[in-house]
């Protein structure tokens, strides 16, 4: 199992906890100013301080430290349910079908566990055999690219994602920033009628196609905020202009 850090002592210890079946948790640090170093090595966690890279920089460094091929990689904010736990374990004691698995994640939000709008299943390509994956160098939404089809796991991984709703818009501004550049970047362009178009189309599929009208107003303000993720993200792109070329 790894994880990287970075001032998660709110978070390490439940996580890993989660995992204390697993052979070994490494985890990769960059220079936390809190006590996460020091919980995770009360938990008989592998530590490494490192500088900053990336996030797929870091998970790669993590993942090349493992003993065994296959990697479990969670976050700090993650938990690994005891009936994934099994999953994970059963599967790990045949010979796997597929080099990769899929885990559909649920998050805690608002004091329920959402299984509606954008957010579930989710799913994410968390195990791997290290030799058929490696996280790929995007600068946000990093995932693990896979040689072969991945499987699917049925079971949830845990996500702890938002301390509260304030939390919750901080963490949409700097990612819409970072996704921004990514498409800007990537030659990708838009316009002020996409912008508006785009983000009721997400509000719809979030609320209505995605039945976040069932989960009240946790639902209801999940979809807001998850099409204002959109309108920010492409707001943003359009104020990078055209580029150049």
């Amino acid at each position: 199992m790894t994880v990287i850090t970075r001032n998660e002592a709110a978070h390490i210890g439940a996580a890993l906890d989660s995992v204390a079946w697993a052979d070994e948790r490494i985890v990769i640090d960059s220079h936390s100013t809190d006590d996460t170093v020091a919980i995770a090595r009360a938990r008989g966690a592998r530590v490494e301080v490192r500088d900053w890279p990336g996030y797929s920089d870091q998970k790669n460094y993590a993942a090349g430290l493992a003993a065994n091929d296959w990697i479990l990689s969670i976050d700090a904010d993650e938990r690994v349910s005891p009936e994934l736990a099994a999953e994970i374990r059963e599967l790990l004691r045949q010979t796997p079908s597929a080099s990769g698995y899929r885990v559909p994640r649920v998050t805690y939000y608002l004091g329920r566990w959402v299984r509606s709008t954008d957010w579930y299943p989710d799913f994410q390509l968390r195990l791997y055999d290290r030799h058929a994956g490696r996280w790929n160098a995007r600068p946000v939404h990093e995932s693990v690219e896979l040689k072969g089809q991945p499987g699917r796991l049925r079971h949830d991984l845990q996500h702890y994602a938002y301390r509260d709703i304030a939390h919750h818009v901080d963490t949409i501004n700097r990612y819409t920033t970072l996704a921004a550049d990514q498409m800007h970047a990537e030659g990708r362009r838009t316009n002020v009628l996409a912008i508006v178009v785009h983000t009721k189309l997400a509000f719809l599929r979030n609320y209505i196609l995605r039945a976040g009208i069932t989960d009240g107003a946790a639902g209801l303000l999940i979809s807001l905020l998850n099409s204002y993720y959109v309108f920010l993200k492409l707001t943003k792109l359009w104020e990078r202009g055209p580029g150049k070329g």
